[in-house]
């Protein structure tokens, strides 16, 4: 019958490619779990995420790490932590007791997260490695009957094109604890963790002003790139 489908159903990592195509998935697999491992440490702990080299340093400056970046509320008597004038909004609330470790991670990397983890190369990356749909090119994925799409739950990866504007605000922030890590109590200074601050915000601000949501926002939004000058300058700004 020619309703029939022609071919046959493919089985999971069924394929024909001659090259080590599993090594890319594997690598995602192990790097993304060790962010979440590493991350996740670093967010509960609450503590020694920044250092100015002087015990009760005062004076503006030092290495702040970017997890706990703007600190927003700081918890008096915990270690590592900057001086409590240091915090947009003073001292722990009494009402947000059920933070883990009190630590005001958690309530700024929701916002980096968000962006990165709906980001198009991250869900290609973790769609492949996490649940092999499919794993590589050319390579059969777990079996569908049906192909939904990022439909259903998955609408929230929509959120990438305002998570966006959040990102944009961080690379700012993180460029000034870049600038401030050159500094320790007012004195200017240069050591490993100031470069490596620096170069943070720079990466970053790379992915971010690279990414196809920000492209979109300059230049796209049009239908036809030669049908007017202005179209032509969108096109060359895109």
């Amino acid at each position: 019958s020619m309703s029939q489908p022609i071919g046959r159903e493919r089985k999971l990592f069924s394929n024909l490619r001659e090259d080590n195509w599993w090594i890319s998935p594997m690598l995602v697999l192990f790097g993304l779990l060790s962010f979440i491992v590493y991350s996740t440490w670093a967010a509960w702990q609450g503590e020694y995420f920044w250092w100015s080299g002087t015990i009760n340093a005062e004076g503006f400056g030092g290495y702040l790490s970017p997890f706990y970046s703007p600190p927003l509320f700081l918890k008096e008597g915990m270690n590592g932590i900057p001086p409590i004038s240091h915090a947009l909004f003073g001292a722990w609330p009494d009402w947000l007791w059920w933070l883990p470790g009190y630590s005001p991670a958690w309530l700024i990397l929701v916002f980096p997260l968000s962006f990165r983890f709906t980001c198009y190369y991250y869900r290609k990356a973790y769609y492949r490695a996490f649940s092999f749909t499919p794993p590589a090119c050319a390579v059969g994925g777990i079996p569908q009957k049906d192909y939904k799409g990022e439909t259903g739950i998955l609408l929230f990866q929509n959120i990438h094109r305002y998570a966006m504007y959040f990102a944009i605000i961080f690379i700012f922030i993180l460029s000034y604890d870049a600038i401030m890590a050159f500094f320790r109590n007012g004195e200017f200074g240069v050591g490993v963790g100031s470069i490596v601050l620096l170069i943070n915000p720079l990466l970053l601000g790379a992915y971010t002003f690279g990414c196809h949501s920000f492209r979109h926002l300059i230049g796209g939004r049009r239908d036809c790139f030669s049908c007017s000058h202005a179209a032509e300058h969108a096109h060359s700004k895109w």
